[in-house]
């Protein structure tokens, strides 16, 4: 069944990713993301393949921002079935020189944007009597590295907030599952990869011995925007070629 699905975060690595697999399969597709150029070019390949696809510019630490992302989608699409909070940010710092002005830029990305994505979405969802949250935290909330305390603390944040959170709306008809990235090559995740050293002793922690592609994510957001997980919710799942092993 085709769906109307928000992704923010959608002008690059795994949120590109997440956008040709869905438009792919058929669904309307709304982009958001801050850089409208970016946003636009991948908008446009989107549609030269078929693609039912609109964008928006899109700060997800601001709430009226957020708020007008989802109007546009309702507008245009008639409805929201799925929105797939995705935008994140990723600075690295050990705590000794970790500063405030770093720490408040992860909370508000990485955490108030999750929350004003889904506060916008649900009255929506709620009034159809479902809908599916998908919010994409990371193997690093569970495992974490030296140099991410911060972003550790705040997609460890993001999976808490799910499992609440799918409690309260499983009664509703909505489901709220989160996807764990690992180590995936994307501009973001470059941060960790540059090194030619760090990126070997990465690839020997996985059982697959690999870095991931952002195309190795989208397989387990599709599934959980679609029919088939109606029965799944709150839950985590790692894509991490196999680091964090549960």
């Amino acid at each position: 069944m085709e769906k109307v699905v928000l992704i923010t975060g959608a002008s690059s690595g795994i949120g590109v990713g997440i956008a040709r697999e869905l438009a792919a399969a058929g669904n309307s597709v709304m982009l958001g993301a801050r850089r409208t150029d970016r946003l636009e070019a991948v908008a446009d390949e989107l549609r030269s393949a078929g693609g039912k696809v609109k964008t928006c510019q899109l700060d997800v630490t601001n709430l009226g921002s957020v708020g007008a992302f989802v109007e546009k989608a309702q507008r245009e699409f008639g409805r929201v079935d799925v929105i797939v909070n995705n935008a994140g940010v990723m600075p690295l710092s050990p705590m000794a020189s970790l500063k405030i002005d770093e720490w408040e830029q992860m909370i508000d990305v990485n955490i108030k944007g999750v929350l004003y994505g889904i506060a916008a979405v649900l009255p929506h969802m709620n009034e159809r009597g479902s809908g599916h949250i998908i919010n994409i935290a990371s193997i690093g909330g569970k495992h974490g590295a030296p140099s991410q305390a911060h972003y550790s603390a705040s997609k460890a944040a993001v999976m808490g907030f799910t499992r609440v959170l799918a409690q309260e709306v499983g009664v509703d008809g909505i489901t709220a599952n989160c996807v764990c990235p690992g180590i995936i090559l994307t501009d973001m995740g470059r941060v960790n990869l540059d090194d030619p050293d760090v990126r070997k002793s990465w690839q020997d922690k996985t059982a697959m011995r690999r870095i991931g592609d952002p195309e190795d994510v989208v397989g387990a957001v599709a599934f959980f925007a679609s029919n088939d997980a109606a029965f799944v919710t709150g839950q985590t799942l790692n894509v991490d070629g196999g680091i964090v092993l549960s």
